[in-house]
């Protein structure tokens, strides 16, 4: 059911996530849960004749199960897993060639950020980025030559909530052959799925809520047509940003209790978002959630809610903030997000630190800018910690 006026759940998603790609029909012993496959090699009957594996880079039964709920989790056709978020996109921009034009949002992952501003750029790639809440100024960064578009949504960390459906229909406007990617690690595809509004690609980093427990680096993208499919599988293959089987089982096993985790991340950040604003110390929270975020209609046309990670505004300055995240009990000061634990971090010296200073300017990400993930601990708890921290600071 729809709640608080958001896009309506489909039926059927712990369902998915607990048996899509499980069979025991898969194991000769009928195992319940998928076994661990370490193997790197696979005997095969003839030469160049293997049964279904021959490397474990190519594939590997336990990633391919995981491959294979991914996908399906998404309302997708393909999966693919990767060492970390970041090796899948490194693997999704290998689909370009020197020459070639990229179209990003403005308000990124500074990992991202940082891919393409010092690597990608470096290959005879241009990045444009743009704030893709104003469909004009996107409009005004297509190129002749721009083959691919990069989004986040919502945004990291000022929580922009960008209207994929407008985004992937002015990018195919201009060309069919335009990959359109959207990152949607902070709302997995239990709160929103882009393939249904027009995307080609959907890229996570499955080290924040996918896996959810903090204990594993892991990506994958997912996508629904077979020659972009193909190509991926070839770069996955002869690029090897690969996951071992032991994180692939990890992440497989995490997925069976996503649908109860964003359930309780998404009902525990809305409490702490609503008491936050409230707070005298808090000049402004962004979380799309709340009726007064610049997008909470859009938001509820996309979304099925919004999941645990969101920002606000403090007062004061670097001197305040550091005070503030040292003074925190029960949140933990670390970079990172979407694990059971809650996280609390300053982008501007953390996350993303690597965006030039005048990028942070123009995008808000100040030294007053927290950043928090909201765990699965009882919200009550965590204002009691927020509160014992404002004290902590701001009592003379």
């Amino acid at each position: 059911m729809a709640q608080n006026g958001f896009l309506e759940q489909k039926p059927g998603f712990a369902t998915i996530a607990i048996h899509a790609g499980q069979e025991p029909e898969k194991w000769k012993s009928g195992a319940v849960v998928p076994p661990i496959v370490t193997a790197t090699t696979f005997k095969q009957p003839a030469p160049a004749e293997p049964i279904e594996f021959e490397y474990g880079r190519s594939g590997n039964p336990t990633r391919n199960t995981l491959e294979e709920c991914l996908a399906a989790l998404e309302d997708g056709k393909h999966g693919f897993a990767f060492a970390s978020g970041l090796g899948a996109a490194t693997t999704i921009y290998s689909l370009l060639s020197a020459g070639d034009h990229v179209v990003c949002c403005d308000d990124v992952y500074g990992g991202i950020n940082r891919l393409f501003r010092n690597v990608v750029q470096r290959m005879g790639i241009e990045i444009s980025f743009a704030d893709f809440t104003n469909l004009e100024k996107v409009e005004k960064v297509f190129q002749a030559n721009t083959k691919m578009v990069w989004m986040e949504t919502p945004t990291n960390p000022m929580m922009k909530v960008i209207d994929i459906g407008a985004i992937s229909k002015l990018a195919k406007k201009r060309s069919s052959d335009i990959i359109v990617v959207v990152d949607n690690t902070f709302l997995t595809p239990y709160l929103q799925k882009p393939l249904n509004f027009g995307t080609d690609i959907v890229v996570y980093s499955l080290t924040k809520y996918m896996n959810g427990h903090s204990d594993a680096i892991m990506g994958a993208a997912i996508v629904r047509d077979d020659k972009l499919a193909e190509r991926l599988r070839f770069l996955q293959n002869a690029m090897g940003a690969v996951p071992s089987p032991m994180d692939c089982y990890l992440v497989n096993r995490s997925l069976k209790t996503l649908a109860l985790r964003m359930e309780q991340h998404k009902k525990s950040s809305l409490i702490v978002a609503n008491w936050l604003k409230k707070h005298p110390q808090v000049l402004s929270v962004m979380h799309p959630g709340l009726p007064e975020h610049p997008q909470h209609e859009l938001a509820r046309r996309q979304m099925s809610g919004h999941s645990g990670v969101f920002s606000f505004v403090m007062a004061g300055g670097l001197k305040e903030s550091r005070k503030f995240l040292m003074s925190l009990q029960i949140f933990i000061l670390a970079e990172s997000l979407g694990g059971y634990e809650s996280l609390a971090e300053l982008p501007s010296l953390m996350t993303h630190a690597s965006v030039p200073a005048e990028q942070r300017a123009e995008l808000g990400i100040t030294d007053s800018l927290i950043r928090l993930s909201i765990g699965l601990e009882d919200p009550e708890d965590l204002i009691n910690d927020l509160e014992h921290a404002f004290k902590a600071t701001f009592s003379k």
